[in-house]
Formats: C-alpha cells, sequence, structure tokens
C-alpha cells in the first residue's frame, strides 16, 4: 500500500538564485534529519561551485515510496526504479500479455449517456483530478483495467459518492492508449466482458492523532521542517556538538540498507558543497540535530477543525468490488436465427441508406469474425450502433435471456431504421426543392440572354432609366431639376448594381422623379358650394369661413393659385383641427397633416443629408410625394409646442419653410434642389401663441377661435354630434329621443369648457347605454330628459353656477382668460389680525397674497393697495383702514395657476369693499389692467370672458373702455340681457359697483357718469 504522498513548494535562495523542489515523505518512520535525506537520495544533487557562479540554477526533483511495513514488497519496487518529473510522464502504456479472468478490485468509471458493451472500444476523456491520479498509478503499476458503469442520472460530475448514482451491472475494460493532456486525460478503452458490483473497496487508514510538533532549522538550504517532538527524542543526541565530523553526522539517523553504500560516496562532496555556501552566504556553521525549543507548538484548533471538516466531506466512490457475469447460455433455435438474420437485414438496410453507419460498422467489428454465429455479439452491435436512451441501451446490457436480447436490440434498430428512412425523405425533398430553384434561376438568365440579344428586354440598367424617364414623360420638370437627374442616371450607369453607392443614387433618382413637377390639383373657385361645405361640417365659425371665402375670391379674380400661412389659435376642443379638412374639401385641394409638438429634430422639416444610413427628405418633400400635386393644404399641428434640442430648433427652420418670400426655392437636405412651395397653403393651429417664437409668430396671419356659449353647444349637438354618436352605436330615431331640457343641463352641469370635445364624449356614453339596454331589451324607445339625465352620467359634476349667492363686503368676481376658455375669478379679502389695537403709533398694514399668483398678479396687487389707499383717502379721509390693518388676499382653487394684469380693477375694488365694509352688486363682474394713478387699461380675450359671464348668471358687466370695439364684434347671443359699462379710470368702476350708494351721496350738478346701459342685440351697431 503506498503511503501519502507530500508536496514542498520551490525553495528559493535569493543570494545566490540557488532553487530547490523537493518531493518527500512522511510516516510513521520518517527520519528528522535533512543531512540524511540528503545521503540517502542520489538524485538530490548541489550545483558545483563554478555553474552556480555563472548563475545558473538546478531544479532537482526527488519521488521516494515508503510503505507501512519494511517487507512490503511495492517498497524494493518503487525504490529502484529511477527518478521521473511528474510533467514528463509516458503516453504509452506498458504492454500487457494477457486480460485477467478474475480482477475483483477496480477503478469505478462512470459513463453519462451511452454503456461501454463488451469487444467495443471507446474514447473517453477524464477531468476529474482524483480520478486522473488514479488512473495515473494504476497505469504506472501496470494495472490498465478499470470498470465502466453508466450513471442513472446525467450529471456533470465524472465522482460518484454512492453506489446508488450507477447501475450495477457494467463493463470490464482496458486502457489500451493514454494521453495525459495535464488537465485531463484522454484514454481509448476497450470492454472485455460484463461485470457487476458487489460492494465498495475502502481503505482502512486510522486517523492520525493530534501530536505536538517541533522545528528543525537547516541554514544550510534556507528551510524549516516541521516533525513530531517525540520523534527528535529518538534522533537527537542530549550532548552539545561541537565540530563536522562525520561521526556526528551518522548518528542523526539510520538510512535504509540499499543506500548505505551511495551515502559513504556523496558524503565527502557534500561536505564540500556545504563548506563553499557557508564561505559565500556568511552563514553560522549548521547545528546539526539540535532542536529549536521555542517553537515546540502543540496542535492549534484550525488543524483541529480542518481534521473535522474532512471528516464531514463525502468521500468518493473511487474502487469497487466486482464479480464477472455469467456467460448465458443459448440453444441455436429457430427463433434465435430468425432474429439473428432480421437484425442482419436490418443493419444492411441502415448501412444502405446512411454510408456513416459502414465506417462506424467497419471500425467496430473484428476481422475474420462471422457476426451471425455469435448472437451475443450481435445484440451489443446493434446496441451499439443505436442512438437510443440511455435506459433502453441499459437493459440491453443487462438482459440475461438472449431472445430477449435480440428483440430488444432489433426494436432499437427497427426505430433507427425509421429515423434514417425519415432523414433520406427529408433530404431528397430539400435536395429537390433546391434543384427547382436553381432550375429556375438557369432558366431565367437564359431567357434574359435571349431576349437581350433579340432586343426585346433591354439590361436592367437601362431599364431602370428608361422607367425614370417614363416617370417624368408628363411632368414640367424646371431645367436645373432635369440636369440634375440626368447626372445621377449617367452616374448610375457606370456603377455596379451590388454597390451600396448604386442604391443610393437609385433612392435619391426614385424621390426626384416621384415628386409632382408642375403638377397641380384643380381649385374650386365657387362661393356658394364652398360656403356650402363650410356650414354643413361646422357650425359658428364666421371669421374662418370668411377668410377662406376672401382666400377663394382673391383666386377667382386672379386667375391662379396662391399659398398663405394662416394660424387657428384657441381653447381646445373648438374644431381648429377638423375646419382645415373641410377647408380642403372646399377648395378642393389635397389635404396633408403632421403634428410638430415635441419635435426636437431639424431633419423632420429640412431632411437629412443623403451620406447618412437611412436618410430620408423631410416631411413637405414626403408630403409632396404623397399628394401628388404642388397645391395641397398642409395642416401643421400643435405649432405652440414645438420642442428645442442638441439636434437644432424645428422652429427656426419653420422659419424657411412659413415664409411667403423664401419657400419659393425651399432647400431640403437630401434633394439638395430647390422645391417650390409657394403654392402650398399653410394652416397652423395653436392653443395659445405666447410659447409660438416672434419671428414665426409674424409671419402667420392669426385667427382666433374662441369657445361656445351653451346656445352654441346645443345647436352644435343637435346639428352635428348627436347624428355622429347615433350612427356609430347603430340607432336610429325611433329608438332614442334627446330633449332640450337634457342637453342644457348636460351642458350646464357636465361640459362647462369653451370647447365640445367633453361634450361629444358625454353624448357618446349616453348613446352607449341606452344600445346596452336595448340589447338587454329593457325597452324599444327611450327618452332622455333632464330628470333620468343623472341616471346615465352619474352625479352632476357642476352643481352651482356662483361661489357665492350673495356676495358679501371685500369679495368681487372677476374674469379671467385661460387657454381652457373664460372663466370666472373671486378676489377675497378679509382682515389678518382680528383684534388689532388701533393706536396712532400702529406699525403701518400689510398685505398677505395667496392663491397660487403669478409675479405679474402679484405686482398688480401690490399697485391695486396703492390705488386704493388713495381713493378711499379721496373719498373718505377718516378712513384709515387700509393703512393700520393687516389685510389678506386670496384667490380661490389654489391648485390652479394664476397669472396676468386683468384683475387689477378686481383687486381695488375688493380692497375698497372691506374698509367700507360695503357689498357691491350681487350680478356684477368686472375686468381690466390698473396702472398706479388709476387709469382701467386695455386687455384681452374679452369674448371669452363675455361667455363666462353669462355662464356664472352675471347681468352686469365693467369692461376697459379702449375693448369697447371688441365687444361690438361679438355676436347677438353672447351680448343679448347683458349691462356692459365701459370704464376710463377707476372712479367709473366705483360707480358703477356702489352704484346703490353714489346715487344717494351724489350732488345735482356732479358730472354725468359715462356708461353703457344694458346693451341688447337691437342696439349692438
Amino acid at each position: 500500500m503506498l503511503a501519502r504522498v507530500l508536496r514542498v513548494g520551490p525553495l528559493m535562495r535569493t543570494r545566490i538564485g540557488l532553487a530547490s523542489s523537493t518531493l518527500y515523505t512522511r510516516n510513521t518512520h520518517c527520519h528528522t534529519q535533512m543531512r540524511q535525506l540528503i545521503k540517502n537520495v542520489p538524485e538530490l544533487r548541489l550545483t558545483k561551485p563554478w555553474e552556480r557562479l555563472n548563475g545558473r540554477a538546478s531544479l532537482v526533483m526527488a519521488s521516494r515510496f515508503y510503505s507501512r511495513r519494511r517487507d512490503d514488497s511495492d517498497e524494493d519496487i518503487m525504490a529502484d526504479q529511477p527518478t521521473e518529473l511528474l510533467s514528463d510522464r509516458d503516453a504509452q502504456l506498458p504492454a500487457t500479455v494477457a486480460v485477467p479472468d478474475v480482477w475483483p478490485h477496480v477503478p469505478l468509471l462512470a459513463m453519462r449517456r451511452n454503456p461501454l458493451f463488451p469487444r467495443f472500444m471507446k474514447i473517453v476523456e477524464v477531468s476529474n483530478p482524483v480520478i486522473m491520479d488514479l488512473l495515473r498509478r494504476k497505469v504506472k503499476l501496470n494495472q490498465p483495467y478499470l470498470g465502466v458503469f453508466l450513471k442513472k442520472n446525467d450529471g456533470e460530475d465524472e465522482l460518484v459518492y454512492n453506489l446508488d448514482e450507477v447501475y450495477s451491472l457494467g463493463s470490464f475494460a482496458q486502457i489500451q492508449e493514454l494521453q495525459d493532456l495535464g488537465d485531463k486525460l484522454r484514454m481509448v478503452v476497450v470492454a472485455h466482458r460484463r461485470i457487476r458490483i458487489t460492494g465498495q473497496v475502502v481503505e482502512d487508514v486510522p486517523a492520525p492523532k493530534p501530536v505536538k510538533m517541533t522545528t528543525l532549522h537547516y541554514p544550510l538550504f534556507n528551510i524549516k521542517l516541521r516533525i513530531p517532538a517525540e520523534d527528535q527524542s529518538s534522533t537527537s543526541e542530549d550532548k552539545p556538538t561541537t565540530g563536522r565530523s562525520s561521526k556526528s553526522r551518522k548518528s542523526r539517523g539510520r538510512l535504509p540498507h540499499h543506500h548505505r553504500k551511495r551515502h559513504q560516496e556523496k558524503t565527502n562532496e557534500l561536505l564540500e558543497a556545504e563548506e563553499l555556501v557557508q564561505q559565500q552566504t556568511l552563514e553560522e556553521p549548521l547545528k546539526s540535530g539540535k532542536l529549536d525549543t521555542k517553537n515546540v507548538e502543540s496542535p492549534s484548533y484550525a488543524e483541529a477543525e480542518e481534521s473535522d471538516s474532512v471528516k464531514d466531506k463525502p468521500t468518493p466512490v473511487l474502487i469497487v468490488e466486482v464479480e464477472n457475469v455469467k456467460q448465458p447460455t443459448y440453444k441455436q433455435t429457430e427463433e434465435v436465427k430468425a432474429l439473428t438474420q432480421e437484425i442482419i437485414k436490418t443493419l444492411r438496410d441502415i448501412i444502405t441508406m446512411n454510408p456513416l453507419y459502414r465506417e462506424s460498422l467497419q471500425q467496430m467489428l473484428h476481422q475474420n469474425q462471422r457476426v451471425v454465429d455469435n448472437p451475443i455479439y450481435l445484440c451489443d452491435l446493434g446496441a451499439s450502433l443505436s442512438a437510443a436512451e440511455p435506459g433502453e441501451l441499459q437493459k440491453i446490457l443487462e438482459e440475461v435471456d438472449i431472445p430477449q436480447r435480440l428483440q430488444l436490440s432489433l426494436t432499437l434498430l427497427k426505430k433507427e431504421l425509421e429515423l434514417s428512412r425519415l432523414q433520406q425523405k427529408i433530404g431528397r425533398e430539400v435536395e429537390e426543392k433546391v434543384k427547382q430553384q436553381h432550375r429556375k434561376y438557369i432558366l431565367q438568365e437564359q431567357l434574359k440572354v435571349i431576349k437581350k440579344e433579340l432586343g426585346i428586354e433591354k439590361d436592367d440598367k437601362d431599364a431602370i432609366g428608361e422607367k425614370y424617364r417614363e416617370k417624368l414623360k408628363d411632368k414640367t420638370v424646371p431645367e436645373a431639376i432635369k440636369n440634375v437627374i440626368d447626372e445621377e442616371l449617367t452616374k448610375l450607369n457606370f456603377l455596379e448594381s451590388h454597390s451600396s453607392e448604386f442604391n443610393v443614387t437609385r433612392n435619391y433618382l426614385d424621390w426626384l422623379t416621384s415628386l409632382p413637377w408642375g403638377v397641380i390639383s384643380t381649385e374650386n373657385l365657387c362661393l356658394d358650394k364652398a360656403t356650402d361645405i363650410l356650414n354643413n361640417d361646422h357650425y359658428g365659425m364666421e371669421d374662418i369661413k370668411k377668410r377662406i371665402l376672401e382666400f377663394i375670391a382673391v383666386s377667382s379674380l386672379k386667375g391662379t393659385t396662391q399659398g398663405k400661412i394662416l394660424c387657428f389659435h384657441g381653447p381646445p376642443g373648438v374644431g381648429k383641427t377638423s375646419i382645415a379638412r373641410s377647408i380642403a374639401r372646399a377648395l378642393n385641394r389635397e389635404y396633408f397633416r403632421f403634428s410638430v409638438g415635441g419635435m426636437t429634430d431639424v431633419a423632420e422639416i429640412k431632411g437629412h443629408r443623403r451620406t447618412y444610413v437611412g436618410a430620408m427628405p423631410g416631411k413637405l418633400i414626403q408630403c409632396l410625394k404623397k399628394t401628388k400635386t404642388e397645391n395641397p393644404l398642409v395642416l401643421i399641428d400643435e405649432v405652440d409646442k414645438i420642442g428645442k434640442g442638441y439636434q437644432g430648433d424645428p422652429s427656426s427652420a419653420l422659419l424657411e419653410l412659413l415664409d411667403p418670400e423664401q419657400n419659393a426655392n425651399f432647400l431640403d437636405h437630401y434633394l439638395d434642389v430647390p422645391v417650390d412651395l409657394s403654392r402650398v397653403l399653410f394652416i397652423c393651429t395653436a392653443n395659445v401663441i405666447d410659447t409660438i417664437p416672434e419671428p414665426l409668430r409674424d409671419r402667420m396671419e392669426l385667427i382666433e377661435m374662441s369657445g361656445y356659449v351653451a346656445e352654441e353647444k346645443v345647436a352644435i349637438a343637435r346639428q352635428y354630434l348627436i347624428p355622429q354618436a347615433m350612427s356609430d352605436c347603430g340607432l336610429t330615431d325611433e329608438q332614442l329621443n334627446i330633449t332640450e331640457d337634457s342637453l342644457n343641463m348636460l351642458i350646464r352641469s357636465y361640459c362647462r369648457e369653451s370647447g365640445v370635445r367633453n361634450l361629444q364624449k358625454h353624448i357618446e356614453k349616453v348613446i352607449r347605454k341606452v344600445a346596452f339596454r336595448l340589447v338587454k331589451k329593457e325597452g324599444d324607445h327611450f327618452h332622455i330628459s333632464a330628470d333620468n339625465l343623472t341616471k346615465f352620467l352619474g352625479k352632476q359634476i357642476f352643481s352651482t353656477d356662483r361661489m357665492y349667492a350673495t356676495t358679501p363686503p371685500g369679495v368681487v368676481m372677476g374674469l379671467a382668460w385661460t387657454a381652457m376658455g373664460g372663466s370666472s375669478l373671486y378676489i377675497e379679502t378679509s382682515k389678518r389680525l382680528v383684534r388689532r389695537n388701533n393706536k396712532p403709533d400702529a406699525a403701518p398694514g400689510a398685505l398677505n397674497i395667496t392663491g397660487n399668483l403669478g409675479d405679474v398678479m402679484k405686482e398688480s396687487a401690490q399697485i391695486a393697495l396703492t390705488v386704493a389707499r388713495n381713493f378711499i383717502a379721496t373719498i373718505d379721509p377718516s378712513n384709515n383702514f387700509l393703512e393700520q390693518e393687516h389685510i389678506h388676499l386670496h384667490v380661490p382653487e389654489g391648485a390652479t395657476p394664476k397669472d396676468g394684469p386683468s384683475a387689477g380693477v378686481t383687486i381695488i375694488t375688493a380692497l375698497v369693499s372691506l374698509a367700507l365694509n360695503k357689498p357691491v352688486r350681487q350680478d356684477i363682474a368686472m375686468t381690466g389692467e390698473i396702472s398706479l394713478k388709476g387709469k382701467v387699461l386695455t386687455v384681452g380675450g374679452i369674448k371669452e370672458k363675455a361667455i363666462a359671464a353669462r355662464r356664472s348668471g352675471v347681468t352686469c358687466l365693467i369692461l376697459p373702455n379702449d375693448n369697447k370695439k371688441d365687444f361690438d364684434e361679438l355676436p347677438d347671443f353672447i351680448t343679448e340681457g347683458l349691462e356692459v359699462h365701459f370704464a376710463t379710470n377707476y372712479e367709473d368702476v366705483y360707480q358703477i359697483a356702489f352704484e346703490d350708494d353714489t346715487n344717494e351721496e351724489t350732488s345735482e350738478d356732479a358730472a354725468p357718469i359715462p356708461r353703457r346701459e344694458k346693451i341688447s342685440a337691437a342696439a349692438a351697431p
């Protein structure tokens, strides 16, 4: 039994460059002196002095094997063998005379997929270090035998920790060739017979007891060795050693008998080498046999813990005890003969269909061997050729009955035959398909050559050029562009059809020839027809309809079409986008729409350079190609939400596009030729115009689209929204009736916004619920009124029209304009300190502002406070309320941001009302900017504010005097029932807001108050 082998790493001699690597062993008879180890091993040499001086180093490898007993035969065998390096082992195995009939202990080699059948060989690779070391030792001992067994589970681990992981029956194999690749072994193994596992062979090695360790120091080699402390008492002498005699060196231990003569011959040479090393390194003489008593150690806790972890680790199964499986006896019956012949026939068919099996069969069969005479070998042959599951192959290996084994093998071969037939069928179909495609390709190429020779068909490049010229035949192409097209066609003829430049040039010609050069659609110049189309599609919008009719009239007088840039701006849902399509239909122009909301790339407008991969022209060139005319109507939506990024500023690119003086020669980056866009009618849409850049806004004709009042919404719902929703849901007038009261309640309580988009959603919701009830057969006719509207739409969103039924002192209703239309805006003021001491020396009052107000509105509040203080001092000098009290000003709906100067007169009126402790008129609302001297300045959004006033139930309205012209343009259904007053300064506002008090206090010789009483529809100019 071989002992455990230990390795010592390379020991470096730092001063003289001497390196040595020692392989040694330790057992119970281990010698403790390094000097005797050098004498006993002849292969351990030191370099000569002159070699060390020349800078050379000697790598020494010593191999030593010991056994537990001196009389063990393995010791003598291994001791007489010459030393070899572990990395230089020969890959060739020693030739064996004959395979032994009985070999009870074999290494276990677990196969993962296919078992190894007797009389067959296989190439196996092993990468586990434990198994590799075991196989190397067995091969070194001339025992190249192992047991090959199939694993039950297809795992990657080559080690087996339990015999239940492999099948008990396998093959006894011999290693014929072994190639050591360092990290793995590659072997050629040949199976000889079937074997069965009977048990596991475990080496009974007693665990080492923890002993006290000591350290031996050898200055000559600059190493320290740890050995058991009790060994030193038997090997060391208590007497001090004063010299370096050979007698003191021999007393360190006795050497084995076959090295004593060799030791005597090497002693002098080693002494000379030691003395030479001491002279060069200036080290003290070696204290032979003396222990370093300070380094005596007891077993550490880490070593004990390591030994415990080794015990807990599962031990792999490396060597198993096996027995031979007896060869089954069989009779050459008719059944065996028939099965044998059928297997041979199946093998012949498989070889015929797949030549690869012929090569495999030639490698498996031995020469001059009749397979027919050996059914056992025939079964194994069939199983080895098949690609069946591992379990099925293991059944054949374990089957004892020969007829049954033949039957199993035949079944696997039949499956393999069917698989070969299916493979042959698939290969034949693929080959036939490839042949047909190849034949078709050859015939097409021949046909092209024949047509070309007969002049029937031209070359591909000539055909492409003819196609482009055919596309330009009916178009009026400018001369400069025609020259560019001719140059590109000439370049195309010199390019290879497979080059990338050819495809770039071809795409460029496709775009150039697809544009509508000189193609103009016939416009509708009939005003009556255009009016009918616009009125049928949209209700109201008189300004836009008049502008379009004017455009048609000018085109009719000039006889030619022209392009314009219009911009419709207004709140969402008023029909800005939908009116553009109606205008295109009224003008008989092609319609194209694209949105610039969030656009950050200039290439979307101007196109990409042709050098870029995937380059394309801009939106306008794509529009011309799609509409196939030079005078389409182009809708640029959401122009107020255009973005700006690192790829450029698209709003600046629109300057050239929307400039009538420049778009006649619009230059796209992709086409790189001027394109005439002067006949295009551009219509832009925006919610607000403040975010549109000033240079871009200056190039557009702005048309405002205000919101709708309740009467307009009712008309739009009756004429457009309800019929469209009923048509979409499949309802008729006999099945649904919506009353006028229900529409008014729907608009007043659910849809107060300026547009009609939300109104359309609620109408569709009502009709869908009616359709649902109609399908469930809950009725045949449904009547929608104000009483049952909540059943379809739920509770009302807006329950009241006003925040205050009776306006208290310090509260005034103002009017504001938003992107969603006009809305009422209450201004609330109150005392901040209720119990403030009104002493003459008290600090002046301050104004606290809340309500999510912007900077402009905060400044307007400060101006209003100053004007109100001056105005109170004028009408009531004794009233110092605004100067001493801390006042809190708040605008409700604090979550909504508010800004703008139009609430100036409203804030002053609220402060005056609080200071006088008098409420204003209950039905009044006002708007207007105030100056520091009390002058009322003009504001915008008069239509939206008037609509908001009517929606809130206001009958008296105060506006700046400069906005009189804007109010006069409002339709009658908005101004009807409104008492409107126009104020020049705040004194006019005060006399109207506190009318009851001023009439009592005004003297007879006072100047009349300029105001406009009760403007009705008939009185409007």
